[in-house]
Parts: C-alpha cells; sequence; structure tokens
C-alpha cells in the first residue's frame, strides 16, 4: 500500500517507536513520585520537553504538554478567555473599569477555514454565549484578509485563532502580517501550527541559527517581555502556538502548546502537573518518543534542500494528473502552500467512489481532514475558499511525508490515473 493520506505524515519513525517501546519497559514509575524511579522519569519528560522547545526555538519553561492538537487547541482557547473573564472581574488586581462597553461579551475572531477543532469549539462558545464570533473574511484566492483584521478588533476582543497551514490543502496564512495587526491592538494571537511545526522551520533562517542550540542563554533570564505590545521579540510570530507529535512523525497522543511568557491562561484541566497549567499524568512513553520526534525533524529541517526535493515530487504528481485526467483542478493552486499537501478536485466524480477504487488499487488518499473523512458532505473548508461545490465533493487530499519517495510518486500517479479514467467511463455508460 502506498500511504498518500495522513498516514503517510503520521507513521510513528523507527527511533521513535523504539523510544516509546523502551519508554513503556523502563520508565513506569509515576514522574510526580519523589523517589528515584520517579525522578528519573521526570528527567525523561523534560529532555524531550526540551527536544520540542527547541524545535520551536522557545523556553523550556513555556511549553504545556498535552494528550493532542485538540486538547491543546482547546487550552489555548478557553484558557485565555477565562483568563479575560477573571482580569474583567471587578476584584481582579488588573481591572480597569471602561465604563458601559464591558457589559458587551468578550468577542474571539478567526477565520471560517480553521480545522474541526477550532471550528467546532468557537461555535460552542457561541452558541453558549460565552463569546460573540467574528470571522476574518478571505480573500479572491481563499486566504484569510490581514487588511480586514484591524476592523474586527476592539477593546473586547479575547484572541485571534488563525491555522498556520491548512489541513486539507496546505495553504499558507499570512501569519506574520496578522502577527502585526494583533501586536497593534495588544491582542493575542493563538496559531495552530499543527501542519506546520516538523515540515516547516518555526523561525526565519537568520534566527534559526540564532538559536540552534536550544534558546539564547538570555531569554530564560527574562529577555522576552510580559508585555503583548512589547511582544515582538525575533521570536514566533504568534503569542500562542499548538503543535502535535503525530504530524512529524513521533507517537499520537502528545500534543504542545507553547504561551509567551505574560499571557494569561486559566488550566481547563486542574492538577499540579505541567507546573499547575495541565493537571494528568503524563504519557510517559509518548511524550519520550516525541522528544526523539522533535530532535529528528530538527535534524531534517536543517538542509532546506530536502524540502525542495519533496515540493518537486509534489508538483510533478500534480502536473501529472492535471495532464492526464481532463477537468481535475488543484484546489489553493494559486496561494502559498506547504510541500507536502496536494488537494486535487475530479469533477464529476465522487471522492468516496474515488477513494474506495483507489484503495482497492493499492494507494491510501483522504477526502478533507482525516477526522472527517468519513462524512459524505463536501468539505467545509473547500466550500468557503470558494471552491464549488461540484468540485468540492470531488476533491481528495493526497499528503507526502519526508520520507515519500520518487518511485512511490510514480506508482501514485498512475493508479489515480487509471481510477479516475475507469470511474469516467463508468460515469459516461451509465447516461
Amino acid at each position: 500500500m502506498i500511504y498518500l493520506d495522513n498516514n503517510a505524515t503520521t507513521r510513528p519513525s523507527d527511533a521513535a517507536a523504539q523510544a516509546v517501546h523502551v519508554a513503556l519497559s523502563s520508565l513506569w514509575a509515576n514522574p510526580s513520585s519523589v523517589h528515584r524511579a520517579g525522578q528519573e522519569v521526570r528527567h525523561a519528560i523534560e529532555l524531550a520537553r526540551k527536544e520540542l522547545a527547541a524545535l520551536l526555538a522557545v523556553p523550556t519553561k513555556e511549553l504545556i504538554l498535552t494528550s493532542s492538537g485538540t486538547e491543546s487547541i482547546d487550552l489555548a482557547i478557553r484558557g485565555v478567555i477565562d483568563a479575560r473573564d477573571a482580569r474583567d472581574h471587578p476584584n481582579h488586581p488588573d481591572h480597569h473599569p471602561t465604563g458601559p462597553a464591558e457589559t458587551r461579551p468578550l468577542n474571539l475572531v478567526t477565520t471560517p477555514i480553521e480545522h474541526a477543532a477550532v471550528r467546532e469549539l468557537t461555535r460552542h462558545l457561541e452558541a453558549t454565549g460565552r463569546v460573540e464570533l467574528r470571522l476574518l473574511p478571505l480573500d479572491s484566492r481563499g486566504m484569510a484578509d490581514p487588511e480586514a483584521l484591524p476592523g474586527l478588533l476592539d477593546d473586547r476582543t479575547a484572541l485571534v485563532s488563525v491555522q498556520w497551514a491548512n489541513n486539507e490543502t496546505g495553504v499558507i496564512q499570512p501569519i506574520e502580517r496578522i502577527a502585526e495587526a494583533c501586536r497593534k491592538a495588544a491582542v493575542p494571537l493563538h496559531c495552530d501550527a499543527v501542519q506546520w511545526v516538523g515540515k516547516m522551520p518555526a523561525l526565519r533562517d537568520e534566527e534559526t541559527k540564532r538559536r540552534r542550540d536550544g534558546v539564547a542563554e538570555g531569554v530564560e533570564a527574562g529577555e522576552r517581555t510580559s508585555s503583548l505590545r512589547l511582544s515582538v521579540s525575533p521570536s514566533l510570530p504568534c503569542d500562542l502556538l499548538t503543535l502535535s507529535a503525530h504530524k512529524f512523525h513521533g507517537p499520537k497522543g502528545v500534543g504542545a502548546l507553547w504561551v509567551r511568557r505574560g499571557v494569561g491562561l486559566v488550566p481547563q484541566t486542574l492538577g499540579t502537573q505541567e507546573l499547575d497549567r495541565r493537571g494528568g499524568t503524563e504519557n510517559v512513553a509518548g511524550i519520550v518518543g516525541a522528544g526523539v520526534a522533535a530532535r529528528e525533524a530538527a535534524g531534517w529541517l536543517a538542509d532546506p534542500t530536502a524540502r525542495a526535493k519533496l515540493a518537486v515530487l509534489r508538483d510533478r504528481f500534480e502536473q501529472s494528473i492535471l495532464r492526464r485526467v481532463p477537468g481535475a483542478a488543484v484546489n489553493g493552486h494559486d496561494c502559498p502552500r506547504l510541500w507536502n499537501t496536494s488537494n486535487i478536485a475530479f469533477p464529476p466524480l465522487e471522492a468516496e467512489a474515488l477513494l474506495m477504487l483507489l484503495s482497492e488499487r493499492g494507494l491510501a488518499a483522504s477526502a478533507g481532514a482525516a477526522c472527517s473523512s468519513g462524512s459524505l458532505d463536501p468539505s467545509p473548508v473547500l466550500l468557503a475558499m470558494g471552491i464549488p461545490e461540484k468540485l468540492a465533493h470531488g476533491s481528495l487530499r493526497f499528503s507526502l511525508s519526508r520520507e515519500t519517495t520518487a518511485q512511490e510518486i510514480d506508482e501514485a500517479i498512475e493508479i489515480v490515473v487509471g481510477a479516475a479514467t475507469q470511474l469516467h467511463r463508468s460515469s459516461s455508460s451509465s447516461l
């Protein structure tokens, strides 16, 4: 089976899988225990946290380990909203009355093309009266429009949450320009970077070089400012960032949330773990494996030619299909995209029928997000981008990983072309 679906990017590396096995066998003590065995486990967790923080070039203590990207997103959004609610309480020491405006509900800004973890949570918060939901409009290409953001921000904006790169199309959002608008308004920015981390450098090349061996010495000692208005330090463009280890060949069940120093966050699961920011006994084996995967990802990212070679494979895959399958179109083709994601429409075919035939022929792909690929409805992300429903119904997502080979791409091209041709013929004969 050739995997060009979500499994392509989520198969644990051999080293990460081995680390999980060793941890399950030997690091089984509770990391909160004070005895030697427990402290050995604690040490292993902190080493893994250091590797994950180094992948982002952020201070280790600012990284909260979670069970998944979804939990990280939930903690970021609910945690910031709860912190803002607490700050607005008359008894809070930082409370500064602003008059009648405080009777208005808090608002939260996001986009209509977010992952379901953000989309469903924000809709729920609006439906339950916690926030007013404001959607950042898209431009003619289906990308978030940073020029429209200032008009959505006011003194009651608790948070802006925008995905760095889309999970279905690979389209990269203008995070830096969005971050600039948020900084000017002193509004924290949360970035769902699940698709970005491990596939693209978190920092610009010159900044990565400066911090390659971890965080610069002065940072842990207090180099970072606690003021959102001054958080323009040459680091990540956002104030909170979500990642998931299985997206860069780590084990499933491990996520993380980076929170810039000075950003208020209320824990959503009470407990003493994670410096009181997220309770619950840690998934030790998964965390250890995630640390190994982060170290491997950092090494791979150090060579930009590796990404360039895979981008060439992705382009060859797309161009061959467009040339040989009538009507095929790449969704998001005119936008900056990740090297590993290709979303192709095959009108007038139905995605489900094509997926089944591809699977029978030895190729795994997906329709929309992996968490909703069983749905018969067209992707809400594609529809929000302005993709016609006819194309959205017949769109498939193909995902490469850093392990994808040229031979696999060539074989996949023949499988896709053959399956699409067969279904086209079947459709024509039934008319």
